[in-house]
């Protein structure tokens, strides 16, 4: 898994196939003599017969496949490693946070993206970006210990907290229009006040003994959830400004979390590839454990009130429906692992980054009309649910493809 040491190394320190196929023609006096020995079968094919017949339809398929329009934005391919992304809330601009410590600002479109202007914010790895929630704002932290607020509309620094924390800053959440979080690589979380002219924070606790990898609330702003690269999951009372509840730890790194249910349940992804999940207020001991593969997950964003979409180490973007429990398959896949997922303002579109510096964009509006599953799978149907490429991945599966053909 690309955990918080792995990137650490990082900051410290297309595939295009084409197949040539050569097709010889002999002259007409050998066409002449062989066309006697030949039997009526295999004059049958020289003359344009089934199997000629279905190799057209093959090509066919594949030609009207690759001439589909395209239902997304193309891929951004970036100089630098990506260390985050972060969707606009109201208009179509996806923010990019880089290993240098810039902050690319993209207009997207099926057609084509573009580049509005770069953000030259930190002077170390840019770590995790997020817009205000009116937009007009764009937070940022670094492992230069500093917190960054830009203007979105000039680009021009608005505010920064110069050595906000002792160790290189990992997490961030914009909580309201006056209040946010950050959370360290020592396990340190502080809850700031825009209000305040002191670049102080209002709270400051440490609980955990490694990274806070993720920071969520709910939507009345009464708890603030954090995970930790120690595999514990740490609750604050905003309210009263203390800890409120501390989970036991797993022998795993919890890397992500998401709310769910109407934020009655919280869902947390693991570095082993595991699922668990919390009721709400109980966050001391998970109330289930979901499996998946053994590839961590890097990060997950929540589709629908029961959909999650998972970004793993292998390279791929998995749906799992979550009650009843149920692996839905591919959504879509990189050469290298994922390690960021965000979803547009519209929810039309979900962006996904890999170690291989590029950012692809998948249209899941198909899970609008997605039918409610009412079992769970089957164990002998899970290696196939797991492997099912869903309409927005790049992989067609076999029987849908040759469907079209009978």
């Amino acid at each position: 898994m690309c955990n918080k040491r792995d990137k650490n190394n990082e900051e410290d320190e297309m595939d295009s196939d084409s197949d040539d196929s050569d097709v010889s023609m002999s002259d007409s006096d050998e066409n002449e003599s062989s066309d006697e020995n030949e039997s009526p079968d295999d004059q049958n094919e020289a003359n344009g017969g089934p199997e000629e017949e279905e190799e057209d339809e093959v090509i066919k398929a594949i030609r009207s496949a690759a001439e589909k329009k395209r239902d997304h934005p193309p891929v951004i391919h970036c100089e630098d490693f990506i260390t985050d992304i972060s969707f606009h809330p109201q208009e179509d601009l996806l923010a990019v946070a880089s290993i240098v410590g810039d902050i690319i600002l993209y207009k997207y479109s099926n057609e084509e993206n573009s580049i509005i202007r770069t953000l030259e914010v930190h002077t170390k790895a840019c770590r995790d970006i997020e817009f205000s929630g009116d937009g007009e704002s764009l937070f940022s932290v670094a492992k230069d210990k500093t917190i960054m607020i830009s203007d979105v509309e000039s680009g021009k620094l608005s505010r920064f907290y110069d050595e906000a924390h002792e160790s290189p800053i990992y997490s961030l959440l914009v909580i309201d229009e006056n209040l946010f979080a950050t959370g360290d690589d020592d396990g340190c979380v502080k809850l700031w006040d825009l209000r305040q002219n002191a670049s102080k924070p209002i709270y400051r606790t440490k609980k955990n003994e490694d990274y806070i990898s993720d920071l969520v609330t709910n939507e009345a702003k009464s708890l603030l959830l954090c995970s930790s690269g120690d595999g514990s999951l740490t609750t604050i009372d905003l309210n009263n400004r203390k800890i409120h509840m501390q989970s036991e730890e797993y022998d795993e790194e919890l890397t992500c979390l998401g709310l769910f249910r109407s934020e009655s349940k919280l869902l947390a992804g693991s570095s082993k590839g595991r699922l668990l999940l919390y009721n709400w207020n109980e966050f001391g001991l998970h109330s289930d454990i979901f499996p998946g593969t053994k590839s961590a997950i890097n990060d997950l964003i929540p589709i629908t009130e029961n959909i999650v979409v998972t970004a793993c180490e292998d390279g791929v973007l998995r749906a799992t429906h979550l009650f009843p429990h149920r692996h839905l398959g591919i959504v879509g896949q990189h050469d290298l692992s994922v390690e960021k997922l965000d979803i547009c303002n519209n929810g039309q579109f979900i962006a996904s980054s890999s170690h291989n510096n590029d950012i692809k964009f998948w249209n899941i509006k198909y899970f609008e009309d997605f039918e409610k599953v009412t079992h769970k799978h089957k164990k002998h149907e899970k290696k196939r649910e797991m492997q099912n490429n869903l309409p927005s991945s790049k992989v067609q599966n076999a029987s849908d493809f040759f469907s079209g053909l009978c």
